[in-house]
């Protein structure tokens, strides 16, 4: 016999019960796809991007879905290159933009996990050259999360600067900025220059400099092969050039030299092609370049998005540390961030209590990114509109 009274046996037997059901629920909606005929789970998601990726003269685009050791949907679309007429492969590089962020959070999360440096620090204990007193209030977990106040003041008039300035001459404006879009923690502004501080403060506070941290401690450890921080004179195998359409429908290309920002590094210039980026995730999951509990830390949503921020709302989002996270009612927790710039335009995201993971890695800026995505979802059985 049970030495739990009858009562508190009954409530043990009830929370079995009721674990019970929520882990059935858990997997009863990736089951629902997974039951399905995996012909026919292709044929509905080739449906989605074939009606976008159609020409396969065009620029286009690699999509995989995993979950676990196993391949949902994985194809390729359209040329990396068009001048080469390279296609698109999963060994294609492509600029991932914004989703770089979440590489150099997870080095900051491993200098705090080292005690090199403290998320609560403010940042004028690493850049003395900032004026303001308000450089005091604003710490790291404020600048991962976008949620520091700080105003993009970058001189975006001037040409020159936006096509060519780097992670240190694009944040020189803080030197005197004189005043705050609103008090630090308070708000969410997403806006790419404090982002571009880590740059700097990876190498104040370990002596290396920032691509060779990020080789050594992130790259390496993730067991990533070819991703690679864009320079111009660089040599990146596969790599893909992004296009957009002129004013008479031709397409041109449309990166470094015709869009601003792609040559700062800490905030959007890793090229990384889709095998690269299966290999990291699996790294994050499998806290081989962070703890558990950094983790934890950066799939929380610190700030909820408003539905009038220039850029990132969906419903139910908020931003972690490098990561945009939505929990939407009655959904499983999904993780992902955005990634545009020039003609590329990019999603990467995850399910992380399912162990499902969606790339969408595009050469082309014209198309309906999250339309797309929540439409594969919903074949897959979930919905993250609501």
């Amino acid at each position: 016999m049970s030495s739990y009274p009858k009562n508190c046996y009954l409530c043990h037997m009830m929370r079995n019960t009721i674990l019970m059901i929520a882990v059935l629920l858990a997997v009863s909606t990736t089951a629902r796809a997974l039951d399905m005929n995996n012909d026919e789970v292709t044929k509905r998601i080739d449906e989605v991007f074939g009606a976008v990726y159609s020409n396969p003269d065009e620029p286009g685009a690699a999509v995989l879905i995993m979950q676990g050791g196993d391949t949902l949907y994985s194809r390729c679309f359209g040329v990396a290159d068009m001048v080469t007429h390279e296609p698109v492969s999963f060994a294609t590089n492509f600029c991932i933009a914004s989703v770089s962020k979440q590489f150099s959070a997870v080095a900051l999360l491993q200098l705090a996990e080292q005690g090199l440096l403290s998320l609560d620090d403010p940042l004028s204990k690493f850049f003395p050259e900032f004026q303001a007193p308000f450089f005091n209030d604003i710490t790291l977990r404020h600048i991962m999360s976008h949620t520091s106040g700080i105003p993009d003041a970058r001189p975006h008039n001037d040409r020159n600067f936006v096509l060519y300035s780097t992670d240190v001459t694009s944040v020189q404006y803080m030197n005197t900025l004189d005043h705050l879009n609103f008090q630090p923690g308070t708000q969410y502004e997403y806006i790419n220059p404090t982002f571009q501080l880590i740059y700097q403060i990876v190498q104040r506070v370990t002596g290396m400099h920032f691509e060779t941290y990020m080789q050594k401690n992130v790259f390496d450890k993730a067991g990533m092969l070819t991703c690679r921080y864009f320079e111009p004179n660089r040599d990146i195998a596969h790599l893909a050039h992004g296009y957009a359409r002129d004013d008479k429908g031709l397409w041109q290309e449309y990166d470094y030299g015709e869009e601003s920002f792609f040559g700062t590094k800490a905030d959007g210039a890793l090229y990384c092609s889709i095998n690269d980026f299966v290999r990291w995730e699996r790294a994050l999951r499998d806290n081989r370049v962070w703890t558990a509990a950094s983790k934890r830390q950066a799939y929380h949503p610190w700030t909820l998005i408003p539905a009038d921020a220039e850029y990132g709302y969906q419903p139910h989002t908020g931003y972690g540390y490098g990561f945009f996270v939505q929990d939407v009612p009655g959904q499983p927790t999904h993780v992902y961030h955005l990634g545009d710039n020039g003609g590329f335009t990019i999603y990467a995201g995850k399910i992380p209590e399912r162990d499902l993971i969606f790339l969408f890695f595009s050469t082309r800026p014209d198309i309906e990114r999250l339309a797309i995505v929540n439409r594969v979802y919903r074949i897959l059985g979930f919905d993250f509109r609501q």
